[in-house]
């Protein structure tokens, strides 16, 4: 496996890949405006190559010292149960700071994943969708209106 830095990436091959793995289930894959900027401004991607093939991603927003968001984890479906993710979740805490953290919202079918890796479950996390009004408080157990499925 051939593991890269770098979102100079061919968009088609990163939708190809979302797919090929199930996240494009959960990613505006039908937008390619919108999947261009997700590249553009992730600020520390790593990729697995499997020859010329695209098989994995791991594309995070990161200050580098503090904190980084894990937004995608992507690794294809015939790829998968090798090592690949794990080895993009290496590559990438490599590149941050020493003391940083690496936070993500998992998707459903990924918690299990993400618990035996290493990563712990927060609480505290919070989503507010474009659809969502800014400024109006909901109860804590009423239901939020039915969108997108989450990360």
């Amino acid at each position: 496996m051939d593991y890269r830095y770098g979102n100079q990436l061919d968009l088609g091959q990163v939708t190809e890949l979302y797919q090929a793995s199930t996240l494009g289930e959960r990613r505006p894959i039908d937008d390619p405006a919108i999947v261009r900027s997700m590249l553009e401004h992730a600020n520390l991607v790593v990729t697995a190559w499997d020859g010329e093939l695209l098989v994995g991603i791991s594309r995070t927003l990161t200050d580098f010292a503090y904190v980084g968001y894990l937004a995608d984890l992507a690794v294809r479906e015939s790829h998968q149960r090798q090592g690949i993710g794990l080895a993009l979740i290496h590559k990438t805490r490599e590149r941050m700071g020493p003391r940083s953290m690496l936070v993500l919202l998992a998707a459903p079918g990924a918690v299990d994943y993400y618990i035996r890796v290493g990563f712990k479950r927060h609480d505290s996390a919070w989503v507010l969708r474009e659809e969502e009004p800014l400024g109006v408080s909901r109860h804590p157990t009423q239901v939020p209106p039915k969108s997108r499925p989450s990360a």
